[in-house]
């Protein structure tokens, strides 16, 4: 039996991996028992932050993981799929689609049993034929908290997180507001030159300009099917002005604890300097307002957020404001003046353990091979990198409960980097992670060209990854 503290993405996935290795799971999930202040269901797998699983081409290292875990038979990925909305290059989710998909999927698994409890202690050692993995999140219980920094020896280290708003489209001002993707980028695009969406193929990528890899809520790249906020100059100083001005919610130990650099709020990044949003969130590179022919000042980019189309978030605009002056400022953006808010902006904190102190590139833990992290709580950042930590430890889990030697993925697959980086990345100066490719091997001889190298690094990424799967 192995049993999974946590019914969040890395439980989930962990779930499904060891079910579908012949491995009989029980998934202990504390909502709604023991409810959070961040999650609105009792679903497995709600998204609290964004509704965006960032990139999905092979010219980033996320899209490149992404595709790993589709070859890894992940329940996570092909739930997406089903509940994906328009955004372009982007895989962006209906939640509660995606969530409903999760749980039943689980639910109707045979070796899975979902328990509504809360554990709130480290279960101990297992007997032959078991294990355990704690993948409870950032938002893990006090109690269990208190029982994992016992277990590790050492304080957790933490920083906070952000959530953006997400607007009734109704209220959105359709005349003020323009749709368009960022460079035109998109993954459904038909190859035959007309450039019409397609519905009824595979995704196909198609070349574009390359930016770098985004981090997993925040600053979104922007690629997709986007309705796109223009400012002059004159609106985004008056937006800038009165958002310096409002009045933040209050969080106590601030001075002590940071926020994760690829999801700071918009308030403390506007405090950086006038002009810092219009590099980060705000930027309008690569948009056209076809009212004028010419790139805005400034821009805020609306993504879909339900399958239905009748709410979107705010990309990159995670805030701890308070709700008050959040309206207030946010109706400042064109478009949203009238704006109905289904969700305000909010802010929480995420709990993680020291993995480099802590874990082992099988995600099992140094001092007991039964007991497994995975998730946000062993020093992963992002939704895609949580689950693709669950998917290995269920994997190496049912391993152990069968006897066998766990085995790592190889440093050269995405997602085996991302494995070796939290188990021997500098532990005096641990930080969470997104997967990049930098964390990834160096190829022995690159290609000049970046594009091309990335490609290199993928192609010898899914080669690798093949060969381990035989």
């Amino acid at each position: 039996m192995i049993h999974i503290i946590g019914g969040g993405l890395a439980g989930c996935e962990a779930a499904w991996q060891a079910a579908r290795a012949g491995q009989d799971v029980t998934l202990h999930e504390m909502r709604p028992v023991r409810p959070t202040l961040v999650h609105k269901t009792d679903g497995l797998a709600e998204l609290v932050c964004s509704n965006s699983f960032r990139g999905d081409k092979l010219d980033n290292a996320v899209g490149l993981i992404k595709e790993e875990m589709r070859r890894l038979d992940s329940v996570v990925m092909a739930a997406a799929e089903v509940a994906r909305v328009p955004a372009g290059a982007a895989l962006a989710v209906d939640r509660e689609v995606f969530s409903r998909e999760v749980t039943a999927r689980l639910a109707t698994e045979r070796r899975i049993t979902i328990r509504r409890d809360e554990v709130t202690s480290v279960p101990p050692p297992a007997a032959p034929g078991d294990a355990i993995i704690i993948a409870t999140g950032p938002l893990t219980s006090d109690a269990l908290s208190q029982s994992i920094q016992a277990f590790v020896g050492d304080e957790h280290l933490a920083f906070y997180d952000a959530i953006s708003p997400i607007v009734l489209a109704d209220s959105i001002d359709r005349v003020k507001v323009f749709r368009q993707s960022r460079w035109g980028r998109s993954l459904r695009r038909d190859t035959a030159g007309a450039g019409a969406a397609r519905t009824d193929a595979a995704p196909v990528a198609v070349a574009a300009p390359v930016e770098a890899d985004g981090p997993a809520c925040g600053v979104d790249d922007g690629e997709g099917d986007y309705l796109n906020c223009p400012f002059t100059k004159a609106e985004y100083d008056a937006f800038y002005d009165a958002l310096v001005a409002a009045e933040s919610a209050t969080v106590h130990d601030f001075d002590s604890v940071q926020f994760f650099e690829g999801c700071l709020p918009i308030e403390v990044m506007a405090h950086r300097g006038r002009d810092t949003l219009r590099f980060g969130p705000m930027k309008p590179v690569g948009l056209e307002d076809p009212r004028t022919g010419r790139r805005p000042y400034a821009a805020v980019q609306l993504r879909q957020d339900t399958l239905a189309g009748d709410h979107f978030s705010l990309v990159g605009f995670q805030t701890q404001i308070k709700w008050a002056d959040q309206a207030r400022v946010l109706r400042l953006i064109p478009g949203l003046e009238h704006a109905e808010f289904v969700r305000f902006g909010m802010v929480h904190r995420n709990t993680f353990i020291n993995g480099p102190k802590v874990l082992l590139p099988t995600w099992q833990t140094k001092t007991r091979p039964d007991l497994f992290f995975a998730g946000q709580i062993s020093g992963v950042e992002g939704y895609v990198e949580s689950a693709a930590s669950g998917l290995i430890a269920g994997r190496n889990a049912a391993r152990v409960a069968q006897g066998l030697a766990p085995l790592a993925p190889p440093r050269e697959t995405a997602i085996g980097a991302l494995a070796y980086y939290a188990s021997h990345a500098d532990p005096k100066h641990y930080q969470p992670s997104n997967i990049t490719f930098g964390i990834m091997p160096p190829l022995e001889t690159p290609p000049r060209d970046k594009a091309l190298r990335k490609q290199a690094l993928a192609e010898r990424a899914l080669a690798a990854l093949d060969r381990w799967m035989r």
